[in-house]
């Protein structure tokens, strides 16, 4: 069968990725046609677009890059006319799925969305058009399901494909780790600062400051793969600190604690077992709009899931030199607060379900695909 997916970021790209996998133990001949990055690509997918060059973070950011946007639209609906999939794959990245959506549901196409856009948190109303575009919805979060369902959309929770990335992961052992990269042997702090260049650039100057802060620690930056190290050696120039490329899983696992960016990688962090801080700052511009249409108690998926604080979550003025070392104190001492987040943590785990994520989605994409065809026949 043909496959089309979209993804249009570093953590589509990585599900997507075992989705891929998945999908090909089931469908030795499968065709996959993709809009994403490296990781589906090593998969054996075709990438049309790499997803460094769809990354456009904020409102403000959105409405610059109008012309560019558009272009990616009428060539991403041109190319999926020439493929003439079986099925079109929308993964997440709703601001362009969403567009796709209605063409590909206009033109006939089989339509799933895997991990669904986040309207439960803002333009809830866009449930009544997934309703009518979307043939399969596959949810990997577990109150997602429920929020669909109250709508009357087709939709199944298959679990949360970060479980079987992390059990699949061939973890270091730290002596290696910290070999590899000249660590030395002081306890480590992470900053994860993004995977797109806008992000990283407001989010890694203010983490760096916690370097003097903290002399008994040693601070290491997961490079994301998108971007170049001369990129990061800009900002970092004034500041002894490692750049670790390619072992994101290992560097969050041996690290005593972690500063992280707003995004996928704060549920990783959690998942893996390392204590952190969520940190957020947006375009000022961006920032009011958001605050005016998200309507979420908490900005992590840690937070959302748990429905409780669990981390500590800094968001635009809050993320601030004194407000982010308390924090840090916080966690990388040995207090109840720490305890406490790890025995969250273990709930969390259990609350997302076991592995099996990917496995899930293709085995469900497939049969509606067969399903299909059956009918046509």
């Amino acid at each position: 069968m043909r496959y089309y997916i979209i993804a249009g970021e570093a953590s589509g790209d990585l599900h997507a990725s075992n989705l891929i996998a998945a999908l090909r133990k089931s469908d030795a001949k499968a065709e996959i046609r993709a809009w994403g990055g490296d990781l589906m690509q090593q998969q054996g997918a075709t990438i049309v677009k790499h997803y460094r060059d769809l990354a456009f973070m904020g409102f403000a950011e959105v409405i610059s890059n109008l012309k560019t946007i558009w272009r990616n639209l009428r060539y991403c609906k041109q190319d999926i006319l020439r493929f003439n999939p079986d099925v079109v794959i929308l993964i997440d990245y709703p601001g362009f799925n969403m567009r796709i959506a209605h063409f590909a549901h206009k033109q006939g196409f089989k339509l799933v969305y895997y991990i669904s856009p986040q309207i439960w948190a803002w333009k809830k109303n866009r449930v009544h058009t997934l309703k009518k575009l979307v043939d399969k919805m596959l949810v990997i979060l577990p109150f997602e399901k429920a929020f669909y369902q109250n709508y009357q959309l087709d939709v199944e929770f298959v679990g949360h494909p970060l479980l079987d990335a992390l059990k699949q992961y061939n973890w270091q052992p730290e002596k290696i780790f910290r070999q590899k990269n000249t660590l030395g042997q002081k306890p480590i702090i992470a900053l994860l600062p993004g995977s797109r260049k806008q992000e990283v650039s407001r989010m890694l100057h203010l983490m760096l400051q916690m370097i003097p802060l903290f002399p008994d620690y040693t601070f290491a930056i997961a490079k994301a793969p998108s971007l170049e190290a001369e990129f990061y050696q800009q900002i970092t120039r004034n500041y002894t600190i490692h750049l670790i490329e390619n072992q994101t899983y290992d560097l969050i696992k041996h690290a005593r604690a972690a500063l992280v960016t707003s995004g996928t990688a704060t549920l990783e962090t959690a998942l893996i077992g390392t204590p952190e801080v969520v940190c957020y700052k947006g375009n000022a511009l961006s920032y009011q709009i958001a605050k005016r249409i998200i309507h979420v108690k908490y900005i992590s998926l840690v937070n959302l899931i748990m429905d409780k604080k669990v981390v500590e979550e800094l968001i635009q003025h809050e993320f601030n030199i004194n407000s982010l070392k308390k924090a840090l104190d916080t966690i990388i001492s040995d207090t109840a607060d720490r305890t406490q987040m790890l025995n969250d943590y273990a709930l969390l785990k259990q609350k997302l379900g076991g592995s099996g994520a990917s496995a899930n989605a293709a085995k469900v994409i497939i049969e509606l695909v067969d399903s299909e065809v059956t009918l046509k026949k």
